[in-house]
């Protein structure tokens, strides 16, 4: 068995007002997730550790994050919240830089304008993050793969992640314009992609493994082995699944992969692009 890093997944002490998009549908998670509630999940599905992802946009969220992996040592890394168009952007990553948890930055783009990644201050804030080598997730649905193809051919040196393959539109089975995004953005060499969020975008409660083939066929068609990594979503995908079932589903995909490409999958892509220790 490989080693296994879960690379995305939250934690969160519930607030219905500041947690507004976790609404009535989503009832079964609008409660607290911690750390104690998923040790025991990575250990029983052979996981060494995972990433914390943020889920608000405050700098007390990263602080949160941050806390939480000085009382867990499973927590390998955190993908914090800055605010990126803050005109002491530099100042804000200097004050963070002796964490040696936190890997990199995300902003909920996909609750933003499709051009939001073209603004000015938004890409000063990305031109920043290169200095103290911090990644950068892309959050972000389907329809604004465009303006990150164009965010990602215009900082080469920085290295990106997107997150839940982009948001297809699984449930409805349209696939063609979200394909043609990937194809693009796959292309650059600073571009990873995360298997991750895909069931939150399927029918919830009809969802089956074949409706994500084909989804997962164009990502390895575009991407390869060598620029995937495995995210659970967890708890998120609580909504439509559970953490096993999650976990099995990519098993299954990848189990005619050679024992080194389910490696880099599981673990080893994960660890290179955060640089987890």
């Amino acid at each position: 068995m490989s080693k296994r890093i879960d690379s995305h997944q939250h934690f969160w002490v519930f607030d219905p007002v500041r947690d507004s998009w976790i609404d009535e549908t989503m009832q079964n998670i609008q409660r607290h997730f911690l750390p104690e509630d998923l040790e025991p999940l990575l250990k029983a599905n052979q996981f060494e550790g995972c990433v914390a992802v943020q889920a608000s946009q405050s700098e007390e969220e990263t602080q949160f994050l941050l806390d939480l992996t000085s009382k867990n040592d499973f927590i390998k890394g955190v993908v914090g919240w800055i605010d990126l168009r803050n005109e002491n952007i530099e100042e804000r990553l200097q004050f963070f830089s002796n964490q040696k948890k936190l890997k990199g930055f995300r902003h909920v783009v996909q609750g933003e304008a499709d051009d939001f990644m073209d603004g000015e201050e938004f890409r000063r804030g990305i031109k920043a993050l290169k200095p103290f080598n911090y990644t950068y997730d892309i959050l972000i649905f389907h329809r604004q793969l465009p303006a990150a193809v164009r965010l990602v051919k215009d900082f080469p040196e920085q290295r990106f992640v997107i997150d839940h393959i982009a948001k297809p539109d699984i449930k409805s089975g349209s696939i063609d314009s979200w394909k043609k995004g990937i194809e693009e953005i796959a292309k650059y060499d600073n571009v990873w992609c995360k298997i991750s969020g895909m069931v939150t975008e399927a029918d919830w409660k009809n969802w089956k493994p074949a409706d994500l083939k084909p989804y997962l066929d164009v990502i390895f068609e575009n991407f390869s082995a060598d620029k995937l990594m495995y995210g659970s979503d967890w708890p998120v995908l609580n909504v439509a699944s559970d953490y096993r079932e999650v976990v099995k589903t990519l098993e299954d995909y990848i189990s005619k992969f050679s024992v080194e490409d389910q490696n880099k999958i599981w673990f080893e892509n994960a660890n290179e692009f955060y640089g987890l220790k």
